[in-house]
């Protein structure tokens, strides 16, 4: 099995097809446009009448389907009929339910081949070169608290911090990134808060970091400051806000001195494989799986065949694609690991009492998604066609030297946290893809791609780009334009979540609060 290839490319919007069906195996096809029951309509080769109203995005039977068969998307099943289905019919969840279920066994056969990069010397980026080799696309002050308890004292601090920095074009702002954690957790849980924030603080776009604690707090400033690396305490400061007589003047000047550092800093050409890429998607709705995922993949794609490394996530979205993923490992520990990683988040389900195919969203289903499995077969294309070269614990962070290829994160498909683990892994930019549309925004610019038409006219100020370009324009102009915009974005220019002041995290909590 392999990922779909790139839609056909499309001259105009006069050749915009009523509906689409990646291959003569599927099954099913996707409604382009509203259809009305009774319209013939043409796909691929086939014609027939519809015998149903079908929305944009959603599915119709492009043959007979019998209860219990596979129903096939992307070349592969997305479900099992729940009751016969005749051609022209609508296809979703009245009809057609997932065919998942617990963990699985999986068999490694060979070890994909490593990537030879090609970079082009005319596709590039203007960053900031950090000591450790990465190169951020901001130099921005993140105050980071280790608990909820100084969190609002943050949010103070980087406003007066942002005043400071007037007119030093050299700093790209002064963010605090509040959560209610720190506190009142234990074991692993408690471990997982530490490690996100640690990462966090390492990121390139970090080129200050201001470490906020209370004192008392179960998440120690001692124990975090040695999870970072020493060379990397001259852009650190570290606030106990109990030590201080007056905790606001403390932080300060605190922020007077990381200012004044980077303010030495300045942007310098850096080529495309520097770019640390993160892929996500949120809101989807069926046309991201034709649209804005594959088009992401190929972001992907041009970061990892530059030498770069592209982020993937959000593992409950890859079940029932994971396959795909693992077929692409390029040793048989990558392999093993992937597949620890997704029977372990598949266990971490069940022991809560849930089915591992409780997804999609509502919105998902109002969109056309009608399983998880169609769900994930859309959302791995996001990791392009790249070897898996890394598979990530939850709060892990790539680091030097880096091999060229697709690294997988561990962590829930909820946006704000895994956007989260995405800056905290490293990713100096994310592609964000939705159907339904978020204005949400993670530390690091956060690019939203829509994958249809309505919804990037209904919220320019939400989306970044518009995906349904590909159906229009071809895929191969679309990526150029996308590709565009990424490195200008990458070189400086706000993405919209920055725009609109979306900055947030989320830490995921798996553990007992006491």
């Amino acid at each position: 099995m392999t990922t779909s290839p790139p839609l056909p490319c499309a001259p105009s919007p006069a050749t915009i097809p009523e509906a689409l069906r990646i291959a003569e195996s599927d099954d099913v096809a996707v409604a382009l446009k509203p259809l009305e029951k009774g319209q013939r309509t043409t796909c691929s080769d086939t014609s027939l009448i519809l015998r149903d109203d079908i929305p944009a995005g959603h599915k119709f039977a492009v043959r007979a389907i019998e209860p219990g068969e596979a129903v096939h998307r992307y070349r592969a099943p997305i479900g099992t009929a729940t009751r016969p289905i005749a051609a022209g019919e609508h296809v979703h969840s009245h009809n057609l339910a997932t065919a998942l279920r617990g963990e699985q066994g999986y068999v490694f056969t060979a070890s994909a081949a490593p990537l030879s990069p090609s970079s082009d010397p005319t596709s590039g980026f203007a960053g900031y070169h950090r000591a450790d080799g990465s190169v951020g696309t901001r130099n921005e002050v993140w105050i980071l608290p280790t608990v909820g308890c100084v969190g609002r004292l943050g949010e103070r601090l980087a406003a007066r911090g942002n005043l400071l920095c007037a007119g030093m074009p050299q700093i790209d702002g002064v963010h605090a990134f509040n959560h209610p954690f720190g506190c009142s957790q234990l074991g692993a849980d408690l471990d997982g808060t530490a490690a996100i924030l640690a990462a966090l603080a390492m990121n390139p776009n970090a080129g200050g970091v201001l470490l906020l604690g209370l004192g008392c707090e179960s998440n120690q400033l001692d124990a975090l400051l040695t999870r970072i690396p020493s060379e990397r305490r001259d852009r650190l400061r570290v606030l106990r806000a109990q030590s201080e007589a007056d905790e606001f003047a403390a932080g300060e000047t605190l922020l007077a001195e990381l200012l004044e550092v980077m303010a030495q800093d300045h942007r310098a050409p850096a080529p495309l494989s520097a770019l640390r890429l993160g892929v996500k998607c949120g809101g989807s709705d069926a046309m991201s799986g034709l649209t804005a995922n594959p088009l992401i993949g190929l972001m992907a794609d041009a970061v990892t065949q530059a030498g770069g490394t592209a982020i993937l996530t959000e593992i409950p979205e890859i079940f029932g694609a994971e396959t795909l993923l693992m077929e692409r490992a390029t040793s048989r520990e990558v392999f093993d690991s992937l597949a620890r990683l997704v029977n372990r988040f598949k266990r971490y389900f069940i022991d809560h009492g849930e089915p591992v195919s409780e997804n999609p969203s509502p919105g998902n289903i109002a969109g056309g998604i009608t399983t998880l499995e169609e769900k994930s077969l859309g959302a791995v294309q996001k990791g392009g066609l790249a070897p898996v070269v890394e598979v990530l614990d939850y709060g892990a962070r790539i680091t030097a030297p880096l091999t060229p290829g697709l690294v997988v994160l561990e962590a829930p498909g909820n946006d704000a946290v895994s956007t989260t683990a995405l800056a905290a892994a490293g990713a100096t930019v994310t592609l964000f893809s939705t159907g339904r549309g978020t204005p949400l925004g993670s530390p690091v610019p956060t690019m939203k791609i829509a994958s249809n038409a309505a919804l990037a006219a209904h919220k320019p100020g939400w989306i970044d780009f518009d995906a349904s370009r590909v159906l229009t324009a071809g895929m191969d102009k679309a990526a150029e334009a996308l590709l565009a915009r990424i490195l200008a974005i990458a070189s400086g220019e706000p993405a919209r979540n920055e725009a609109n002041d979306e900055r947030a995290i989320g830490i995921w909590k798996r553990g007992v609060t006491l």
